[in-house]
């Protein structure tokens, strides 16, 4: 059983910045990618961008690509994901999640193994 916390949302201007945080807490961690995804209002839940543990391998949804940046830190069981240049069409709860012996790539496509919580992004005009 995977555990994922997030953590980092809130209310920004457009523009601005925010830093997302993923703790995760489990078995064989370095056997998951890591990834983030998100949900607007009255829309269906999208992938955002994926990281795996073992090689730091990333894959990114293209149009998130040039302004959102994931990371993770082995020691912390943690992952990041940096958001610049924020939109006010960049509002939506944001999920951490998880899924066993895959590709950053593959997170893109596969259903996710384990979800965290969410947590709201607001980005206000």
């Amino acid at each position: 059983q995977v555990q994922l916390v997030e953590s980092g949302g809130g209310l920004v201007q457009a523009g601005g910045s925010l830093r997302l945080s993923c703790a995760a807490s489990g078995p064989t961690l370095s056997r998951y990618v890591m990834g983030w995804f998100r949900q607007a209002p009255g829309k269906e839940r999208e992938f955002v961008a994926a990281i795996t543990w073992s090689a730091g391998s990333t894959y990114y949804a293209d149009l998130k690509k040039r302004r959102f940046t994931i990371s993770g830190d082995n020691a912390k069981n943690t992952v990041y994901l940096q958001m610049n240049s924020l939109r006010p069409e960049d509002t939506a709860v944001y999920y951490c999640a998880t899924l066993y012996g895959a590709s950053a790539q593959q997170m893109a496509v596969k259903s996710p193994d384990y979800w965290g919580q969410g947590t709201q992004v607001t980005v206000s005009s």
